[in-house]
């Protein structure tokens, strides 16, 4: 383990630390930890950080089958899909495929006529995007405990697992789209 203490007088990092316990206090963060065999309680009121992977920034990466969907007709028709499409599209096991790396995501959902649509994007970075209508706009997605976030031409979209299930959620002024998919 790698411990960093980040104060005025700069920062310290040590990995002969064993951490035996971490309590919020008044001042910030107290520590419990083993330095060279003996105990130190320290309160680090700037930064404490433990290193470790962020699970999160990978668990998109997959193949996902829809399960449930709230609110679609309605937000397809706000949309201007025509009602052929929304029909066939309402009992349609939306196929999502992700492919994940670090911040570089592939996300392509295949629809129910067939049509499959691929945006690339990076976390934090202005990207090229196509919408199912196939109209193109640029956007940048970002990356917020855990949540994917992008705002398309008429819609705020959000991408987040939850309970390991995606949970994709589409708004326009008051109509909401909420789907979630199973990991096949």
């Amino acid at each position: 383990m790698t411990v960093d203490f980040q104060c005025a007088g700069g920062t310290s990092r040590t990995t002969a630390a064993t951490c035996s316990g971490v309590q919020p206090t008044a001042a910030g963060l107290g520590l419990g930890l083993v330095l060279g065999g003996f105990f130190t309680w320290i309160t680090v009121s700037v930064l404490a950080r433990l290193r470790s992977p962020t699970p999160h920034k990978m668990a998109f990466a997959g193949r996902w089958e829809t399960e449930t969907q709230e609110g679609y007709d309605a937000f397809c028709k706000l949309l201007g899909i025509p009602d052929d499409i929304i029909e066939k599209g309402r009992d349609y096991k939306l196929i999502t495929e992700v492919t994940q790396s670090g911040d570089d995501f592939s996300w392509t959902q295949i629809y129910p006529t067939d049509a499959k649509v691929t945006n690339k994007f990076t976390i934090g970075k202005e990207c090229d995007m196509e919408t199912i209508g196939g109209k193109k706009f640029k956007a940048t997605v970002s990356m917020e405990g855990g949540k994917l976030s992008v705002t398309f031409p008429n819609y705020h979209h959000t991408s987040e697992i939850s309970g390991g299930k995606l949970v994709e959620t589409s708004k326009a002024g008051s109509v909401v789209l909420k789907r979630t998919s199973r990991k096949l």
